[in-house]
Order: C-alpha cells, then structure tokens, then sequence
C-alpha cells in the first residue's frame, strides 16, 4: 500500500484521510473489514424485505410519506425514485474538494455496515472517487437534516448513471458516458440503498474538516502579522510573557502569544517611542491579541471534538445494530455540526476585525507613532494603502454579516413530518465564504505591516520579520514607494498568506509555530 491509498474500513475514518482523498486525489480501497460488515448487514436488511411487515426504508415510502408499504416489484424503483426527486438543488455548482469530501463520508458510513448496502454499490463509489468523476452538486437544496439530502442525492444519481458530473480532465458530461469511459458499471440500486445513500450529515462535516486545516494555518499566520503591526507600531513585547498568559491558563491564548514572541525575539523595533506621549500599554487591538487569537483556537479545539466524533459515526436512518434490529432515529439532524460551524464563524469576523483595527492603526498619523499618513509616499500627492484599508474593511463587514448563525434558524419541510432542522449545509457555506475572506484581511495586514516597518528607517527587525519581508519582496510584492496599481500587490499578497508561504519564511527562522 503506498501513502496515497486510503483504506475505509468499519469503525470510521480520520480528518486527514478525508482531507487526502478531497484535496490530495487519494486513492480510496474498501479493508476486508468493511466488506465483511457490509455483507451482513445487507443480509439483515434482505431478510426484512422477504417478510410481510412493513419497515421503513427496506418496504415504505420517505418521509410524510412512510405510511405506505410498498410491494417487491415496486421496491427497485421506489429506490431510483428517492434519487432522482431528492436531486433537486440550485444555483452555482459546488467546488470538487466539498464533493469528492462528501462522497468519502458517505462511503465511511456505508462501510459501517450500518447503513445495508450492499458491498459492490460501496465498491462502485469507490470506484468513482479513484476515476476522477465528480458529481454535479448545488448550492442550495439541503436543510442540514435528514441529511444533506440533495447534495447527497446528486451523488447517488451519478452512481445510477444519470444526471451530469465533471471528469478527471474538468470537463462536464452524462454521467453515463463518464462511467463508461471508466469502465464502470451504473448500479441498480435495491432496498434501502437509495435510502442510504442519501441521509447523512456528510457535506456540512466535509466542509467542516476543511475549514478546520485551512483555520489551523491562519490562525497562525494570524499571529504572525500580529506581531509584525506590534513591531510597526513600536509596541512593547512585554505583554507576551508566558507567565502573564499561565495566569490565565486558556491553551489557545498561551499558544499564540508564545508565536507572536517567537516572531518578535531580536527586534530593535519593540519598546520603542517616537512620539512625544510616552505609552504606558498598547491599544487593544495590539496587546490583546493573543486572548481574541487564542479563544479562536479554543473554539477550533472544540470543533475538532465535534468533527472527530462525526468522523467515527454511521449516520443513516433507519440503522442496522449490531444485534440485527433495523431502528429509526434522528442522528442525521445536523446540530452538533452545524453549530460549530457557526462558532467558528464568530470566531473568524473577530479574528478579521482585530487585524483590521490594527490595519486602520498603523495608517492613522495620529496613532501610528510617527509613520505617514497611509504609509503614502508624499501624503496628498499619493494616498498610500488608503483604499486598501477600505477593501479590508469591506471584508470585515462581510465577515460579521457572516457570523449571523444559520443553525438559529430552521423552516419545516416534508408536509412538517420534518419540523425542526439545523440548516448545518448553509453554516458550512457561509464558513467557507468566511475563511477565503480572513485569507485577504490578513494579507493586507501583512502588506501595510511590512510597508510600516520599512519606513521605520534607523531601527532593525527581528530576523524572522527581516525573513518574511524579503519572501513577500521576492514574491512580487513591492515595498514603500508613490503610488501604483495596487491591486496586484493584493493578490500577491494574499497568495503568500493561502498557499503557506508567509509560514515557511517566519518558520525558517524561528522553527515550528503553534
């Protein structure tokens, strides 16, 4: 087995397997396990087809509409039917990683052997993961209970053979000529299984577990530009001390002031004052950095309880138990996800809104402590990164917007068999939105930063921000200077933050940040 093969087997799978095969193009291999559990719960849910009694999902209808039984001959194409109806979403289509992120989660259940499908429809959605084939998914269409049913079914149709999906090359065609191309068979779905494939909480917790990488990095580099507007601003390095932070033992706020002095160690900026109103303590935004950092880290920690039990959970209803009864439930409903993924929201507008009031700090004369105004070349004549305060601003707006809960709401569907939902799909889009937007208001931090303290002729930085200057310099990033276009400068900047860079050069100097 080499180390881009992930193997699924019965008991759940972790946040990096999901983040291989979504982001990494992974291989994905059923264990011996899986298909053994697969096997004997299929022969559960084959026994209770052959008898007379109704059971939900193996001989009725969904929903409102449970009450009916439905007889054998009709059992294959209730099964399509489910699929075809429930794959009615709108709007953009939603970006490859969610769902080749969501796919992966629902085959991890369905490995669980608790879900009665059978091993070659597993096999199948393995198989379409390892060719490449996405599905064509929407963004609007799922409630966050019952599961994320229409993106979940979009899926499902692809499996049959139907509707559209994106071959490995990002061209979209039938799905049927993709299966083909690949030389794999559409499934005939059978009792349960269209059922199954359709009624878990995969997308919001595929989302959830990206966005919970991309947050570790820049909550990071978070900590980075913190501390560099702190050395722009020639605030004092004081305020970092671990023994102020073991007074208050948050674990978060104690790792992210340990980074920004890791960053700091060595400056000729820190302590420093050029005005003529000596400072006795820093602004806010400045010297408690570390505590609004550090419970963002708290809450991720907290989120990354919730994803890891999720990644080890069977969520479908009905169930197959272990000691062969089929049982209804309500573990599909969203709510331990979705909120999480509202926390996370929170956290990241105020992460953004710090970082701008630092921004806004280091362009104002009167509280930049001897830089000019907008860190403009010949302030009236140039208006420096005036504007591009405004851009990060807009941001930050956005951000808070963002922040608004959407598991505070819920709407009932299903003619109010379905009454009360977590709207987790819609939380885990909105986070996802929110993070892309914390990426640009770090990196105009990061550019104003820099910038300041270039213009602070006279006084030497700490190595790991010398280190830092001379990457962005080299990644096309200009320094001080008239005024030009500025919007390249952004877009590289922001480049520099996504992709890692900014990490690796602090990281060359000062080793492994938090």
């Amino acid at each position: 087995m080499d180390m881009h093969t992930v193997v699924v087997g019965a008991s759940g799978v972790t946040a990096s397997d999901v983040l291989a095969v979504a982001r990494g193009g992974a291989r994905v291999q059923l264990s011996e396990e899986a298909v053994a559990a697969l096997a004997a719960a299929r022969e559960i849910v084959d026994a209770l087809a052959a008898k007379p009694d109704p059971v939900y999902g193996v001989s009725t209808g969904f929903g409102a509409l449970a009450t009916r039984h439905i007889s054998p001959e009709l059992r294959a194409q209730l099964q399509r039917n489910i699929v075809r109806s429930h794959a009615a979403g709108m709007g953009p289509r939603v970006e490859r990683d969610v769902v080749r992120a969501l796919m992966f989660l629902r085959l991890k259940t369905v490995c669980s052997g608790r879900t009665g499908v059978r091993p070659e429809v597993a096999q199948t959605m393995a198989d379409l993961l390892n060719a490449g084939i996405t599905p064509v998914v929407h963004e609007y269409g799922s409630l966050g209970c019952s599961g994320d049913l229409a993106p979940l079914s979009h899926c499902a149709l692809t499996l049959m053979g139907e509707g559209d999906a994106e071959g490995p090359d990002g061209v979209v065609r039938p799905a049927a000529e993709l299966l083909a191309a690949h030389g794999l068979q559409p499934v005939e779905l059978r009792e349960k299984e269209g059922l199954a494939l359709l009624n878990g909480t995969d997308g919001m917790l595929g989302m959830l577990v990206m966005a919970l990488a991309d947050l570790d990095a820049l909550y990071t580099s978070a900590d980075v530009t913190a501390a560099l507007s702190l050395e722009a601003l020639l605030g004092t390095d004081k305020v970092l001390a671990p023994e102020l932070h073991a007074i208050r033992p948050h674990p978060g706020q104690a790792a992210s002031a340990a980074n920004m002095l890791a960053v700091l160690k060595g400056s000729g900026l820190t302590g420093h004052h050029q005005d003529d109103a000596p400072r006795v303590q820093d602004a806010y935004s400045v010297r408690c950095a570390p505590q609004v950092a550090g419970a963002g880290r708290d809450t991720m920690a907290h989120a990354r309880l919730v994803a890891d039990r999720e990644l080890a959970s069977a969520v479908d209803n009905p169930v197959v138990l272990p000691d062969g009864r089929v049982e209804s439930n309500g573990n599909f409903h969203g709510a331990p996800v979705a909120y999480v993924l509202d926390f996370l929201a929170v956290a990241v507008a105020d992460l953004g809104s710090i970082a701008e009031r630092r921004t806004d700090r280091l362009l104002d004369k009167n509280r930049s402590h001897g830089l000019p105004p907008f860190l403009a070349d010949d302030a009236g004549v140039d208006s420096g990164l005036m504007i591009a305060q405004y851009t990060q601003a807009a941001l930050v707006s956005e951000l808070k917007r963002l922040a608004v809960p959407a598991s505070a709401d819920s709407i009932p569907s299903s003619a109010m068999q379905e009454d009360h939902v977590s709207m987790g799909w819609s939380a885990a889009r909105k986070l996802r939105t929110a993070v892309d937007n914390l990426t640009r208001v770090l990196a105009v931090e990061l550019y104003a930063a820099t910038r300041a303290i270039e213009l602070r002729e006279g006084l030497t930085p700490a190595p790991a921000t010398r280190a830092v200057i001379d990457a962005l310099r080299e990644a096309g990033v200009q320094g001080p200077g008239p005024d030009r276009f500025l919007a390249p400068d952004l877009a590289a900047a922001e480049a520099f933050v996504r992709d890692g860079r900014l990490l690796t050069a602090v990281e060359t100097v000062t080793g492994p940040l938090q």
